[in-house]
Order: structure tokens, then C-alpha cells, then sequence
């Protein structure tokens, strides 16, 4: 019958990896929180641009053309594409520390 021993050393390390995969998941949806609100920003303009050029007689395509060569457009777009890549670094890298966490759960106990 073989003895196994808890190394704490291990119990401490898994329980950071695991606080810190947890932090990363929050930056991550604070990201995509933020994605989302530019991606609505950029909805909202395209919608109340279309109605005001339909005002003035102009057609839809070219109102949605008027509106993506728009300061606010732009920076709506690239904010939304920043967050959403950001979000997505930080969700790999909330994987690779559960991931982390979970391998040390599982090899924590050695045999004595």
C-alpha cells in the first residue's frame, strides 16, 4: 500500500492559478462588454444616418456609404474589433491557467 503526502507548495500554486484564471475570465467578458457597446454605438449611427440621408432623399446605399467613411463609424468598428481581440487573449489565457490549475489538482498528491 503506497502512502500519499499533500505537498502545500502545490495546494498554493493551484489555488493562485485558479484566482488568476478567474481575473483573466472577468477581464475578458469586461472586453466583450465593451466590444458589445461599441458594436451598438456603431448600430445606433448607421440607423439614425440612414433615417436622416432617407429625410434628404438619399438612398440607403449611399447613406451606409456616408456613414462607414464617419469618424464615429470608424472608431466604432475599431473598438469593437480591439475588444473583441482582447477578450479573446484574455479567454486563452483564463483557459491555460484552469487548464494549469486542474493539471496541479491532479498530480498534487505524491506517493511518499
Amino acid at each position: 500500500m503506497t502512502e500519499f503526502m499533500i505537498n502545500e507548495d502545490d495546494d498554493t500554486d493551484e489555488a493562485i492559478t485558479w484566482t488568476l484564471a478567474e481575473s483573466l475570465l472577468e477581464k475578458a467578458r469586461a472586453m466583450m462588454q465593451e466590444a458589445e457597446t461599441a458594436l451598438d454605438s456603431f448600430v445606433t449611427g448607421k440607423e439614425l444616418n440612414r433615417q436622416l440621408c432617407s429625410s434628404r432623399g438619399i438612398g440607403e446605399s449611399d447613406a451606409e456609404i456616408r456613414w462607414n467613411n464617419t469618424a464615429k463609424a470608424r472608431k466604432a468598428l475599431a473598438d469593437t474589433t480591439f475588444n473583441t481581440t482582447q477578450a479573446t487573449m484574455y479567454y486563452g489565457a483564463a483557459t491555460a491557467n484552469y487548464s494549469r490549475a486542474l493539471y496541479l489538482r491532479s498530480h498534487r498528491r505524491e506517493p511518499v
